[in-house]
């Protein structure tokens, strides 16, 4: 079963371009670590409220920042030594730089797909 990992990242509304230059930056360095199976970016953009499922509708935009912006970083490995691996990697390389950006330290989400 691949390991996953989701991160999310709150970042500081007046840092997003720096913080979006940076990730692209860090994409080609993430692309070449070792069992990398898939790896997403995904900028917030949109919410979900009960009137538009009920309904069927596409979600909203978003339409203005309270207190940040929100990144998902989506990445799986074949096993969790790889991932591991990645881990140091990325902690030696963009880490700080990326910490530097956000309002709050990053959350991580990891685990074994199921299906």
């Amino acid at each position: 079963m691949p390991f996953t990992e989701i991160c999310i990242y709150q970042v500081k509304p007046q840092k997003t371009e720096e913080f979006e230059a940076l990730m692209l930056e860090a994409k080609h360095f993430l692309e070449k670590q070792e069992g990398l199976l898939l790896l997403r970016f995904v900028k917030r953009g949109y919410h979900i409220d009960m009137a538009q499922i009920k309904e069927g509708l596409p979600p909203p935009q978003i339409t203005r920042i309270v207190k940040s912006v929100k990144y998902m970083l989506y990445w799986e490995f074949d096993t969790k030594e790889h991932y591991g691996m990645a881990q140091k990697n990325l902690y030696e390389s963009y880490w700080k730089s990326i910490e530097r950006h956000l309002i709050v330290p990053h959350d991580k989400y990891l685990g074994e797909g199921l299906f």
